[in-house]
Order: structure tokens, then sequence, then C-alpha cells
């Protein structure tokens, strides 16, 4: 046969595609974060894998496995907020994104009393799914793909303009409803996983609103024009791009 008239990518292949605005005057501040907002369709939480997680139908193999390589993620978020600190002008808008980083990496053991960090939360959350912390921490189960999709969203906000880097990040606008549903699927489908390991989920509930709230903020204040404002809708398509990638990995990888 020739041609590729036959030729149909899997319905996994690739998100839904956000609907990016045609603009030929900038949108005002309210539209702008109500165009943003509705690239919610494309967000990973869409994904047939996610959809498995919350209806019970996943195995503790296909748990695992997303929770080993999702680690890889976990760790490149700090490194993202490094990068865009580092390339902001503004001490005002550093200083106040520096708190991402402490988020994810903690405050121990510097302070004893303080928090573990987003990425140790994970890693107990692996632990309680099986994964041994050794086999945790030095990555061992982490696939190609998924350390691809990590390090990419990493170099993009090393190499775009800082306020491109914060649009990207608005995926947080999404996540607490992801959170949600995983804080209500997990004792319902999986009471073998201990209720403290999924500490993680809980304090997302916190942290994206108000992260998702600065950036916003910040967006709205900063890309006014039609360009910036351009380059701001398709820093988040690329971000929900990369998300999809990294679960659609983790779901052919672990398809049972």
């Amino acid at each position: 046969m020739t041609g590729t008239g036959m030729l149909s990518a899997s319905v996994l292949a690739a998100p839904p595609p956000p609907p990016l605005p045609v603009l030929d005057r900038p949108l005002d501040a309210e539209a702008l974060a109500e165009g943003l907002r509705s690239f919610s369709t494309s967000y990973y939480a869409n994904h047939p894998f996610h959809q498995l997680m919350h209806e019970g139908r996943l195995t503790p193999r296909q748990l695992q496995g997303w929770v080993a390589n999702r680690l890889a993620y976990q760790r490149a978020i700090p490194r993202k907020d490094a990068a865009i600190i580092s390339n902001c002008p503004d001490a005002d808008v550093r200083r106040e994104w520096m708190q991402r980083i402490v988020d994810h990496d903690g405050t121990r053991p510097t302070d004893p009393k303080g928090s573990p960090g987003g990425i140790e939360m994970w890693i107990r959350l692996g632990e309680a799914l099986g994964v041994p912390r050794e086999e945790m921490e030095d990555e061992r189960h982490v696939l190609p793909g998924v350390r691809f999709a990590a390090e990419a969203y990493v170099t993009f906000c090393k190499t775009k303009p800082w306020i491109e880097a914060v649009a990207s990040s608005l995926t947080e606008l999404f996540a607490p409803d992801l959170m949600r549903k995983r804080i209500a699927a997990f004792p319902e489908h999986y009471p073998w996983i201990r209720p403290e390991a999924l500490e993680y989920f809980q304090s997302r509930l916190v942290q994206a609103p108000r992260d998702s709230q600065q950036g916003l903020r910040l967006v709205q204040q900063h890309c006014t024009t039609v360009e910036s404002q351009r380059r701001a809708f398709e820093a988040l398509a690329f971000k929900l791009e990369m998300l999809w990638l990294m679960i659609d990995t983790i779901h052919n990888a672990y398809a049972e």
C-alpha cells in the first residue's frame, strides 16, 4: 500500500489541541485569563491513564511505574523555577517566586521541624506504592521519554524570556481538580496505600492555587501586546504537550 491516506495516530498520541486564539488586538486582562483557562481541555488530567487511575483500574505495577517515573518531573520543577528566577530582572518577582523552590526542595535538614518538601513527599508516596526508596532516588526506572520531557521543560525555562516561562507554569490553574480526584480515588480504590502517603496531593491543594494566581497576575501585567499574548498562549500549549507526552509514555510502557 502506498500513500498516507490510511495513516492515523492513536487517540493517545497527542492531547486535544488547545483553543489557540487568533489575535488581531490585545486581550484585556480578564479575557486573557479566560483564554488561558480554556486550555484546560488539553490538560493531561484528561488522558486515559488518569481516567483509569481515578476509576481504580490501575494495577500496582502501573502505579509503581507512574510514581517512579514522575519523580524525574518533580525534581525538574525547582530547577525550572531557579531558571525563571535567574532570568527575571524584577527583585520583587524573584523573592516571591523563591517560595516554589522551598515548597519542592523543603527546608530539611537545615530545619528539622520544617517541611520535607514536595520531592521527599513524592519519594514517600513511591515507598507506599511499593517502590524501594533506593530505586526511587536513583531513578533507575525513569523512561527516556519521561526524562526527555522533564528536561525539555527545564530547557524551555532556561532559554525563553522569563515571562513566557511563567506562562508555561499556568497548568497549575488546572491542578487542584486533579489533586482532589486523586485524594478521593486512592482511599476508595487503593486502600492498601497508607493515607499519610497522600501528603503531596494535600499540599498541592494549597500551593497550586496560590502559585497559579501569582503566575496569572504576572502574565496579565506583562503580556499586554498581541505578540506577548500569543507567546504566552504558545508557552502554555508547550507545557500541556510536555505533560501529555510524559503520561502517554508511562501509559504505553506499563500497559496491561
